[in-house]
């Protein structure tokens, strides 16, 4: 007695599962752009230097007013930016394809 069970077919992509993927894209492109845009401004707004880390750990005081850091957290906001622009084109591809 041998039953041979085959296995289902695969699921093809849906309208449904499209739009879970559009809505997530579009999720991330704005989270991204938002967080960039952070990232970029705020190590040079006075706000930056009243922070918890330089009151609170002193020995780190000098490292996290540096410009060089600045300019660090302000490149990783530029990354952020271009992620989100990429993928709103990515996006915009595939709804227009």
């Amino acid at each position: 007695m041998s039953t041979s069970a085959s296995a289902p077919p695969p699921v093809k992509p849906g309208g449904l599962l499209k739009w879970h993927r559009a809505i997530l894209g579009i999720c991330l492109v704005i989270f991204a752009f938002e967080l960039g845009l952070f990232l970029l401004v705020f190590p040079w707004l006075s706000s930056w230097d009243s922070s918890y880390i330089p009151l609170h750990a002193p020995q780190l005081s000098d490292a996290w007013t540096s410009p060089y850091f600045r300019g660090m957290v302000s490149g990783l906001g530029l990354i952020n930016i271009y992620i989100a622009v990429a993928e709103a084109i990515k996006q915009l591809k595939a709804v227009f394809s």
